[in-house]
């Protein structure tokens, strides 16, 4: 599976594709542009691709999104915070119709990761909660919607990304367990979706005490011996992006496409340039000839993967606008139900006036899209309130201090996924903090808070809802150090 950097389909990319027998392809936020020319493009890569062609999106809910003006999911977070799989169903099977109106029939979601780390940067409110029962029970009715609409999903990221402080598009991960801990923990979403995930990513972390030698991406010991051999998995399994640095800033992206094939993968996204894909296609061929990775095993693997596309197959569709209507007030619902309090709080009379403290910018980490800008959280609440905006460049410099006694009743609206640093914890002293990503955040700064899980539009509409009094908050962290986090 490869990723290309067009919102057109080029000549010179469409004869890349057929020279070199490619159907499978994953599109990002920079692919896109509307729906009229997203609808073009994958309908020009399945011309092209031809009848099995796999297009993958990663449409998880909250920030991990890319097509953004299909009715937006809530963070899987949110949904665990409301405990309800009938509502988890219902917003898989709305996503699925959202990307399959598009031309995708292959999504890169649900998380099963356990989000048991509060410092984890990249899991956070991507995971359904920390406890393994109840999270595989929200996501396996999330994929049952998705699946209910005809678009496969792709639980991830096994064997779990959840307990790590470093993310894997930057470094290599360790999780140092026992196989006795990781299958209480970890490895039971993972068991149990094993029975009818149609796909399953792998993750580029090392689990020494299983494998000391090997990112469980490349590991036989865990892609075959656990995954396959004791849980008969029968589903297409697909690496994470070949691309990060944990790969291939390590082992070479050739190198390890060959591993992970060998290891029990039947798919490498390969997502860097046409360079670095070009050097996988010539390491797994040259693999193949010289019997490294054996003829009768590529085809189990392609097997799978033509049982994979052929019940689930790309093709151009319709989304009505009574359904989408019906959608987007679902997700709405939905933000709604997730929203959660700590510490008692409680908004401001309507009418008064507060300061709203923001980041000035925001930006993507290079997984999630980018945070909502400062200039909308301000007109939103300027519709409730009277109020006035001080911004901030850096949280690690800004003086608290710094803002005018002036009686108004301050906010802060957290807007990008990084935690706060110990000087903003010792000093910063809102009135009401509004924790618009990342739920962790309200651990950092003591004060009341509202949380979110996401900054989509409806989530936003949702934060409005509750300052004015429309609607009650009634979410709870799925994730144990939250006491008293009840709406």
């Amino acid at each position: 599976m490869i990723r290309m950097p067009e919102t057109e389909l080029s000549t010179e990319m469409a004869n890349f594709i057929r020279a070199h027998h490619i159907r499978a392809i994953c599109l990002f936020r920079q692919n896109m542009r509307d729906q009229e020319q997203l609808s073009k493009l994958t309908a020009d890569l399945r011309a092209v691709m031809g009848p099995e062609a796999l297009i993958g999106i990663d449409q998880e809910g909250g920030a991990v999104v890319r097509a953004t003006w299909v009715p937006q999911p809530p963070a899987a977070m949110s949904l665990g915070a409301s405990q309800d799989p009938e509502l988890c169903r219902q917003v898989g099977a709305a996503v699925a119709r959202g990307v399959k109106a598009l031309g995708f029939n292959w999504n890169f979601a649900p998380v099963l990761d356990l989000n048991n780390n509060v410092n984890n940067p990249v899991i956070s409110e991507r995971s359904f909660g920390a406890d393994p029962v109840q999270a595989q029970r929200l996501a396996s009715a999330w994929m049952e919607g998705s699946l209910s609409e005809g678009v496969a999903c792709c639980v991830k990221h096994f064997p779990g990304h959840g307990d790590t402080h470093v993310d894997s598009h930057r470094d290599l991960p360790e999780v140092n367990k026992s196989r006795a801990q990781l299958d209480t923990l970890e490895l039971a979403p993972f068991k149990a979706a094993a029975k009818n995930a149609p796909a399953m990513m792998t993750a580029h972390i090392v689990y020494p005490q299983i494998d000391p030698e090997n990112p469980a991406t490349m590991s036989k010991t865990i892609l075959t011996g656990i995954l396959r051999d004791e849980w008969n998995y029968h589903g297409v399994v697909i690496t994470d992006g070949m691309d990060m640095h944990a790969i291939a800033g390590r082992y070479g992206v050739g190198a390890a496409a060959v591993k992970a094939l060998v290891a029990g993968a039947d798919m490498v996204m390969a997502l860097g340039n046409t360079q670095t894909q070009l050097e996988t296609l010539d390491a797994i061929t040259e693999a193949i000839a010289a019997g490294v990775i054996d003829y009768a095993s590529m085809q189990k693997k392609m097997a799978r993967i033509s049982q994979l596309v052929g019940t689930y197959p790309s093709m151009s569709g319709e989304y009505p606008a009574t359904v989408d209507a019906a959608d987007r007030q679902l997700m709405a619902q939905a933000w709604q139900r997730g929203l959660t309090t700590y510490r008692g709080a409680k908004p401001p009379k309507v009418g008064s006036k507060v300061r709203l403290v923001i980041s000035a910018d925001v930006v993507s980490d290079g997984v999630s899209e980018a945070g909502i800008p400062a200039h909308k959280v301000a007109a939103m609440l300027s519709q409730i309130y009277e109020v006035q905006t001080t911004t901030f460049d850096d949280a690690k410099t800004f003086d608290w201090a710094s803002l005018p006694d002036d009686g108004r009743t301050v906010i802060l609206a957290s807007t990008v996924r990084i935690r706060y640093n110990e000087r903003a914890r010792q000093s910063w002293k809102p009135d009401l903090h509004l924790v618009l990503w990342n739920p962790f955040q309200c651990l950092d700064i003591a004060a009341p808070a509202l949380i979110t899980y996401g900054f989509a539009e409806p989530a936003i509409d949702a934060v409005a809802a509750w300052l004015s009094g429309r609607v009650e908050a009634k979410g709870q962290v799925p994730v144990a150090g939250f006491e008293g986090l009840v709406g």
